[in-house]
């Protein structure tokens, strides 16, 4: 009789038949370490975005609305326009607030920013509601390139969308001022800076509701917050009195935007280098909060 010896080591075909799972695990700059790479999950977090229901429903409302409102908008200034012919005082008053047309299509950006910020809300919070959080970080146990993914499929869309709505916006204005005899360049540097400048805006202010769902993980007390900070607290310290009070309103996020959008400097506000720094700060701050404690906390 024979016997057979089992060679433990692995022949020279054996070892190379197959990918080395060790080194594909390692990664390479994309990998996340344990888990799969970061543009896998990036390709997944964006398959859940665009297969809900109310995510696509959110995106055309803020498409409706922005179009919607600036149309009014443009309406309502040409008729002011019109009517300015015949009272030279409020013709000087018109006039002394810039180019006003050119704000008609950004119009509707303060409603722009409360439903994409709530759509940034419901990314999150909804998947400790349902749970589906646990699936999620069983599969990327490290957490933070999951988070990362979200917020950048989030911040993109809202940028993209802004910027579409935007631009519908402009193109439904220009033949209405045509009717009052007043022209909007929609081609115009100036124009198309504001309208670069509402979109990063609206995208910031999603990147602060992402946040808020991962600090709080309720999508009503997510909100709630985003309501509180962009329309709230305006709303109170414009009624509270005070040289302090009237300082501290240039810092809260919703009057960042009207520095960065103005041709020239208005005086009471922030420069525009200002403004972006304190939008800056009012995104990057709750967003650190929320990786950190995404880390320490449990699902």
């Amino acid at each position: 009789m024979s016997s057979t010896t089992l060679d433990p080591t692995p022949s020279r075909r054996g070892a190379h038949a197959g990918p080395d799972v060790r080194r594909a695990l390692s990664g390479n700059g994309t990998s996340t370490g344990p888990g799969p790479r970061f543009l896998r999950v990036l390709h997944s977090e964006f398959i859940k975005f665009r297969t809900l229901l109310s995510t696509l429903i959110l995106l055309g409302a803020t498409i409706a609305v922005i179009v919607g409102v600036g149309a009014l908008a443009a309406w309502g200034i040409g008729q002011a326009l019109q009517a300015s012919g015949a009272n030279p005082q409020r013709a000087a008053a018109l006039a002394a607030q810039g180019d006003i047309a050119a704000s008609a299509p950004s119009a509707g950006i303060s409603f722009a920013q409360l439903i994409l910020g709530s759509l940034a809300v419901l990314i999150v919070s909804s998947e400790f509601t349902t749970g589906m959080a646990r699936s999620t970080f069983t599969a990327v146990p490290k957490r933070i390139p999951a988070f990362l993914a979200k917020l950048l499929v989030v911040v993109v869309s809202a940028f993209l969308v802004t910027a579409l709505s935007l631009w519908l916006a402009g193109l439904v204005a220009v033949p209405i001022f045509d009717q009052y005899g007043h022209t909007l360049d929609i081609s115009s540097g100036h124009y198309l800076r504001t309208l670069l400048i509402n979109s990063v805006y609206v995208a910031a202010v999603a990147a602060i509701g992402m946040a808020l769902g991962a600090l709080i993980r309720n999508s009503a007390g997510g909100i709630m917050s985003l309501v509180g900070i962009f329309f709230v607290l305006p709303i109170a310290l414009q009624i509270i009195q005070g040289d302090f009070v009237k300082e501290l309103r240039k810092f809260i996020p919703d009057n960042t935007l009207p520095p960065m959008t103005a041709a020239e400097h208005v005086t009471d506000t922030l420069e525009a280098w200002q403004a972006g720094l304190v939008l800056g700060a009012w995104v990057l701050i709750p967003v650190l909060l929320a990786a950190v404690l995404l880390k320490k906390r449990d699902v």
